[in-house]
């Protein structure tokens, strides 16, 4: 798996004498386990992609609810809200942590199986009972930061069951997580990134644990759930930022490119990156859950702690593609989703030190931020589909789909920065959203726009794994990366 080659000067036409320095010939790449693992893995593959497709469908109503001249012929203030609960939870809570529970059963040990599939139980029922909350009961929403909420018994129901599931998912990847010891190679590095991932998941619950149980229950609802999300919604971006800085390596060594870092930087970048997570217990510990100075120490920790391997991983990752060679037609999509998702995570993230008072640019930034998570992980998925058994996706098609989504993407976030300039309000529409000049006007139908084609990649993402599903190979036909 890993070849250590001994720094050389080689020209670079010849390859003697006087040129470029020889990468060491390090891949950053996982095998994929069979039998019961894989089952889960494809179980949880099967809740993330119905997830996406959900909020896909909920982000339709969305973009038409805040679109110029549309949002007017359809005044959804009340199912505007409504339908943004279930895309944030679904686009973000469900898709991330089932994508979490694919890679963590590909990572994990063969030791408790049946956990796993509690584990999947839980968090599927979970998921359909937060999706029909809103046909059955009241439907009341309350637009908490994280984790927004329709403050009803059957939507609370749900997410309280889809927690007991990422409960015990939590529990297995730290239990089954493999040991990596202290020769490792690129696969290791990897794997290291995967249970420090996990790592972050657990201090997540416990943030989640710890302001439950701290806060008084005579709040109002608003306020409650805010306070209740904000320290586990802070500390489950770690988790989420991992995943993806190890996507981003396994996808660049499978089109080809030589990252220019060593197992053992990558495994002390990816450390860096979970140190900060450490520090959670003490800031809850300094600082009640109610106080400012709880809010603003979490906001800093993940604002700086949760930065520190990302450029340097980054940077690696983008000198590494941008010195490979011809990337393979089957590894196309791979390239686009990655490319893409560095992309929009660098404009997300920069934009987040230009938000000045509480209007769109938040959602921009973030936006960015939680997209470029999203392609890291389709990427991922475009990757394990034949691995895991199936047809590879249709190249063509899976290209087209990361630069749709990535450049939708990209629009919407443009839309909301420069509607955010003229100071148009986040988490409103309909006649609430009162747009006066022709700046807001083009701003915010630039966001419509772009939300739209975003949509259609979205769900272009689902027609392309969808085909790929149904088009099982066999066992055999994966290349060697079946164990």
């Amino acid at each position: 798996m890993t070849k250590s080659v001994k720094p050389e000067l080689a020209d670079t036409a010849t390859g003697a004498g006087t040129g470029a320095l020889v990468l060491p010939d390090i891949r950053y790449d996982l095998a994929v386990p069979a039998g019961a693992r894989r089952a889960l893995a494809l179980g949880w593959l099967l809740l993330a992609l119905v997830s996406l497709l959900g909020s896909g469908v909920f982000s339709v109503l969305l973009v038409v609810a805040r679109a110029p001249y549309f949002k007017d012929v359809f005044p959804l203030v009340d199912f505007f809200r409504v339908a943004l609960v279930l895309h944030v939870d679904l686009s973000v809570l469900v898709w991330f942590l089932a994508l979490g529970g694919v890679l963590w059963s590909i990572n994990s040990a063969e030791r408790l199986i049946n956990t796993g599939w509690s584990a999947l139980a839980f968090a599927t029922v979970g998921t359909l009972l937060m999706c029909i909350a809103p046909f059955f009961g009241r439907g009341n929403p309350i637009m908490s930061n994280y984790v927004p909420v329709l403050d009803d018994p059957l939507f609370l129901a749900g997410l309280t069951t889809f927690s007991a599931g990422f409960l015990l998912l939590v529990v297995r990847s730290l239990a089954a997580a493999p040991l990596i010891g202290v020769r490792f190679d690129g696969a290791g590095a990897l794997r290291f990134g995967f249970n420090a991932a996990a790592v972050a998941a657990a201090v997540t619950l416990i943030a989640l644990a710890w302001s439950y149980f701290e806060m008084s229950s005579g709040l109002p609802a608003r306020g409650y759930y805010d306070i209740l999300f904000w320290g586990a919604g802070h500390v489950v971006q770690f988790t989420y930022t991992l995943l993806m800085l190890v996507a981003w390596l396994w996808l660049a060594s499978s089109c080809g490119a030589r990252v220019p870092l060593t197992p053992r930087v990558t495994v002390l970048l990816l450390a860096i990156g979970l140190l900060s997570v450490f520090l959670i217990p003490v800031i809850y510990l300094a600082y009640g859950v109610t106080s400012v100075e709880h809010r603003h120490m979490l906001t800093w920790l993940m604002q700086f702690g949760g930065g520190l391997a990302i450029v340097p991983l980054g940077a690696a990752v983008g000198w590494g593609m941008w010195r490979g060679g011809v990337v393979p037609e089957s590894a196309r999509p791979l390239r686009a989703a990655l490319i893409a998702s560095v992309a929009l995570f660098a404009v997300g993230g920069a934009i987040g030190f230009v938000i000045q008072g509480s209007n769109v640019k938040i959602p921009a930034h973030y936006h960015g931020c939680i997209v470029g998570v999203t392609l890291a992980l389709m990427g991922i998925v475009y990757l394990l589909l034949p691995r895991l058994g199936f047809a590879e996706p249709a190249t063509r098609l899976a290209t087209w789909q990361a630069w749709l989504y990535g450049a939708g993407q990209l629009l919407h976030i443009i839309g909301l920065v420069w509607s955010g300039g003229y100071g148009v309000q986040r988490k409103i529409a309909g006649s609430e959203q009162v747009l006066r000049t022709s700046g807001e006007i083009a701003g915010m139908g630039m966001m419509g726009l772009g939300g739209l084609i975003a949509v259609i990649g979205g769900l272009l993402f689902v027609v392309v794994v969808a085909r790929a599903l149904l088009q099982p190979r066999g066992e055999g036909q994966v290349g060697g990366n079946v164990r």
